[in-house]
C-alpha cells in the first residue's frame, strides 16, 4: 500500500497532514435522538423500527430475532477451549509465571 506522502521525507516541523483530523459531525447523539424521536401518528421512529423488527422476528426472520434479543439481553457468551500440545502431541498444562522485581533505589 502506498503512503499518501509517496515517499516524500518531511522536514522537522512539517506535517504530513496539515489540515489535521477531520471534525466529527456536531452533536451526533442529539441528531440521532431527533431523528429517532420524530413522531408520526403518535409513534416514534425508534418504536416503529422496534415494532417492525418484532414483526419480522415473529414470522421467522432469525436475524431480526437475533438483533432484538442481543439488544434486550446482551449477546450470548461463548466458551472457548484452548489446548496446548508439545511437538510429540502430548497435552501441556498452561501456566503463568509472574516475576516481581524490586525497583532499584537510586
Amino acid at each position: 500500500m502506498a503512503f499518501p506522502h509517496d515517499g516524500k521525507k518531511f522536514s522537522p516541523g512539517e506535517s504530513g497532514n496539515p489540515n489535521g483530523r477531520p471534525r466529527k459531525l456536531p452533536a451526533l447523539d442529539a441528531l440521532i435522538e431527533k431523528v429517532l424521536g420524530d413522531e408520526k401518528e403518535g409513534v416514534t421512529a425508534a418504536e416503529a423500527i422496534l415494532m417492525k423488527l418484532r414483526q419480522q422476528a415473529a414470522t421467522g426472520n432469525i436475524k431480526a430475532a437475533e438483533i432484538l434479543l442481543d439488544r434486550a439481553f446482551g449477546k450470548a457468551k461463548q466458551a472457548h477451549e484452548i489446548s496446548l500440545m508439545d511437538p510429540d502431541g502430548n497435552a501441556l498444562q498452561p501456566s503463568i509465571n509472574i516475576n516481581l522485581i524490586q525497583p532499584k533505589s537510586g
